[in-house]
Parts: C-alpha cells; structure tokens; sequence
C-alpha cells in the first residue's frame, strides 16, 4: 500500500513527549512490569459530586444538542462572573472563547492570529504542546532560557533582549508546567513595564494552574497587575486542574472581541462546539461550591513537600521548591556522563528517564521535552505511598550510578 502523504505542516511538529510516556508506562504495566507512572498532568482526585449531578440532569434534560460555536451563554455568563471575582477582570459575553480544551483555546488564538514569519516567544521550560502549536500555525517559536538557580523564571531583561519587531505573541504560563514556578504581582509588574515598551506584543496568560498554589502565595494574572494590556492580553483557564475534570474537555479565555470572533472562526470550521454536557458541567464548576478547592491545595502541598525533600536526598539531584502546579522539576547536571547499575550510559536527561524506567519502573518526562536539561519532570498528583515508593527508587537508582 502507498504510504499517506504527509503536510508540511505535519513535518513541522512531533508527537507530545508527555502522552508518549504515559503510553509507554500503561504498555509496561500492561506486560505485568511493576511501574510507577509520573508523567501525566493530570488529577488523581475524582471529578466533585455536585459537577457529575449537573452534567447527569443536563443529559435528562435533553441538553445534547450542537450549541454556539465558541460555548452555551450560560457557560460564559459564569466566565464572567469568575473573572470578574477572582481576578478582578471585567469582560462581556462577545469577549470569551469556550473550546475543547486548554490546548484548543491556544492552538485557535494562535491560528486566529499568526502567519509566517511572526515569533511566538516561550520562556524555557515550557509545557510540550507550545512550539509545535506555534509551528502548526505557522510561526517561529522563539526561546528564553531560565536556569534552575533562577527558579526558572525569566527576568525583564530577558525579556527585553528577546523581543524583536516580528514577536507576535508572548505565552506566559504561571503556575508553570513543568517547574510549578509561579510569578509574584512584583515580578509581573516588572515584566509588564517592559511589555508595555512593545505595543505589537501579545500575551497569552495560561493561568491553567491558577488555584494550585502553596505557602500562602497570592496568584495574579498580568492583565489584572497591568490594565494598560488589557486590550492585548488573552487570558485562559480551564477546569481540568482545579475541579479534576481534565477528561471533560474544557478550556476557557478572555479578551478583545476581535480576536474571540477569530477564533470562533477557526472553530467553525474544526471543532465546531464543546461537548454540550461538559459545558453544562463547566457552568456548575464554576458557579457552585468552591469548598473543595482548599482541601486538594493542603493535599497537593504536603505531596510537594514529601517528593521536595526526598528528591534532594538523592545524590546528584537539586530539587527546587515551586510555588504551585503539582510537577517538581529537578536538575539532574552532576550525573550526565555516569554509568547505571545495569550498564546504561546517562549521556542525557532523555537517557536517564530511559534508564530510570527500565531499571526502577518509574516513568518520568525527560527535560528536554520542555526545553530545559539536564532536569526531568514529575508529577505528584498521586498518593503519598506512591510517590514515596517512587522517590525512594530514584534514590536507589541516582546513588547507583557510577
């Protein structure tokens, strides 16, 4: 049979590193292998009761039907009020995009927006699916680098030295996958100042982790700490992290109507419409009890805390504290070039993953995947015993290299 032909633009992009792992942890447990899976991003909490009761009564209901493109009125109704609340943003019904997922809402707005030649600037690291949406929609992904002595975290000067006159879109992402790092109202400001010097900059804020922050940290968003970017500013959420309904399919974003018609328009002729139900689901999420949230912050804190301190008992391993998310992202630099128990040569952090999950059966995601080595990924979005089972076979395994 001839092979399928392939796109340019499908050339352009590689498969998500974060799912190709998950894949092949699932393939592993699936041959009867002993593995502990850290690679997704993902809840381990169930979806809240009041939310899985909406979407049942709005299937009675008989609310299955195609809705308007970009998201029912109801659901943006509460998208409203919640940015209103929680952000002190204020924004109409023509100024918000309901799409079929976080990852949607990006790949529209940038579809909506780029052409070649255009740069999306990402700081480094960053989650996966970025360069390879800009590159879908025909722009240049251009990098800052951070470093895990900057808490990965980029400063203004960077910044400044990054832009250039065909920077389009800035994609900014705090809490951070994969670090957790997360940005205070100081040092958005400080950013701000210099975005402000850059009119033809947009700046999409993936505020995605946004209720998952620790030790007393108080989220903002740039839009919110800026007024003067309001009108150049797309800021998205979802409710896959907070309300654990990451399978429901849900993202979110807010601002000028133009560019929401936009992307509307990308949709009209992809997607079409959210899952109705999910929608419906989504308008509960946000409208009801919120109780539910502190509770899973004091979880995902006392997990933060337990992999941290182990993870830095690990010879050769420096773990950061983050601010938020549920990923740590640990720097691995004193053991490139070593040796492991079974003979595998750590030549990299991809390399060490690869060895980390054939001898230890622990699947992580290798740092480069995000742009920033030699680190790797986890997610503690589990139990306390596993993640403790799972440290302890990195300890075993770092303290075997050779």
């Amino acid at each position: 049979m001839p092979a399928a032909p392939v796109s340019d633009a499908l050339r352009r992009i590689k498969p998500s590193p974060t799912l190709a792992v998950t894949a092949k942890a699932r393939a592993l447990k699936a041959e009867g292998r002993d593995v502990i899976s850290l690679g997704a991003g993902e809840p381990d909490f169930d979806t809240p009761e009041n939310i899985k009761e909406a979407a049942m009564r709005a299937i009675r209901e008989g609310k299955t039907k195609y809705t308007d493109v970009d998201g029912i009125p109801e659901l943006k109704d509460a998208i409203v009020a919640k940015f209103k609340r929680e952000n002190g943003l204020t924004y109409t019904r023509a100024q918000v995009n309901v799409s079929p997922g976080g990852k949607a809402v990006i790949f529209n707005a940038l579809m909506a927006t780029c052409s070649p030649g255009d740069e999306v600037l990402i700081p480094a690291p960053y989650w996966v699916s970025y360069p390879d949406m800009a590159l879908l929609a025909g722009a240049t992904p251009t990098f800052i680098e951070t470093t895990v002595a900057q808490n990965f975290k980029i400063d203004p000067a960077q910044l400044e030295r990054a832009i250039t006159p065909n920077t389009k879109w800035l994609i900014f992402n705090s809490p951070s996958n994969p670090s957790g790092a997360a940005y205070t109202v100081a040092e958005l400001r400080a950013l701000a100042d210099v975005l402000l010097r850059h009119p033809q900059v947009w700046i999409l804020a993936d505020d995605m982790y946004e209720h998952l922050v620790y030790d007393g940290f108080q989220f903002a968003t740039i839009a919110q700490v800026e007024p003067a970017l309001y009108d150049r500013t797309l800021t998205m959420n979802g409710v896959s992290k907070a309300y654990s309904m990451t399978g429901w399919r849900i993202g979110y974003a807010a601002g000028p109507a133009d560019l929401i018609k936009g992307m509307a328009g990308i949709m009209s002729q992809s997607t079409s419409n959210p899952c109705s139900v999910s929608q419906w689901a989504s308008v509960e999420a946000l409208n009801g009890t919120q109780d539910f949230i502190p509770r899973h912050q004091d979880l995902f804190k006392g997990r933060r805390d337990l992999v941290v301190s182990m993870l830095n008992q690990a010879h050769g391993l420096t773990c950061p504290t983050p601010e938020g998310a549920f990923y740590v992202y640990p720097s691995l630099a004193p053991l490139i070039g070593r040796t492991s128990a079974r003979g595998a040569k750590i030549v990299d952090d991809e390399a060490f993953a690869a060895a980390l999950l054939e001898e230890e059966g622990v699947a992580v995601v290798h740092g480069a995947a995000f742009g920033t080595s030699p680190c790797f990924r986890i997610s503690y979005a589990t139990s306390n015993a596993i993640l403790e089972d799972a440290c302890a076979r990195i300890q075993r395994f770092c303290s075997g290299l050779g």
